[in-house]
């Protein structure tokens, strides 16, 4: 196999370029594989809900189909607590940084925020202030991220519901995942095909 040479990226030449892009554009192509792997990873992880953070995820990408929402606002409710696991502190940030090149600066700002948003429901509890979400109240994405945390994410700690499978979203995964609409790398990416 070959390999490029260089030991600083400022020495790498045209012809290492040439070996490295193939290599990336197959790396990338298996994002979706890896990101349900990183999903697997929520299995089992409770947190004192009365669901696992998989079946919390997948019940909020389940009630968004079930409500007719399109495939890249199922695939950010399915992602949306992704970051649980490397980002405990700033999951939010996590999800919507995985999601960015490829959703809607809308569902991207949806996804950022969607912590604080649900914050309302719960943080008074902690001694914080549950109306944090207020300082968004002018932001064109408010309406549309309480909408989310009200009808998908609030609801879907469900003991009662159903298992369900990963694999029931996976078509719309690799669909919204397929090629980012936007990345310091897509016309790199457009030209190396």
């Amino acid at each position: 196999m070959m390999q490029a040479t260089f030991t600083k990226m400022s020495e790498s030449t045209a012809r290492d370029w040439q070996i490295i892009m193939p290599e990336q554009l197959a790396f990338f192509k298996k994002l979706p594989d890896r990101i349900l792997s990183h999903m697997e990873l929520l299995s089992g992880d409770y947190g004192g809900f009365a669901v696992d953070r998989l079946q919390h995820s997948l019940q909020t990408a389940h009630r968004a189909a079930e409500a007719g929402e399109d495939d890249e606002y199922i695939v950010c409710a399915l992602l949306h607590d992704i970051g649980d696991t490397l980002g405990s502190a700033n999951h939010a940030d996590v999800g919507a940084a995985i999601l960015q090149p490829f959703v809607s600066e809308e569902n991207h700002w949806m996804i950022k925020h969607h912590a604080i948003f649900q914050g309302y429901n719960f943080f008074h509890f902690l001694g914080a202030d549950r109306n944090m979400r207020d300082q968004f109240r002018d932001s064109d994405n408010f309406k549309r991220t309480a909408r989310f945390v009200a009808k998908y994410d609030d609801p879907a700690f469900d003991p009662s519901m159903p298992t369900l499978a990963l694999s029931l979203f996976e078509p719309e995964l690799r669909r919204v995942l397929a090629e980012p609409i936007k990345s310091i790398y897509k016309e790199a990416m457009s030209n190396s095909e």
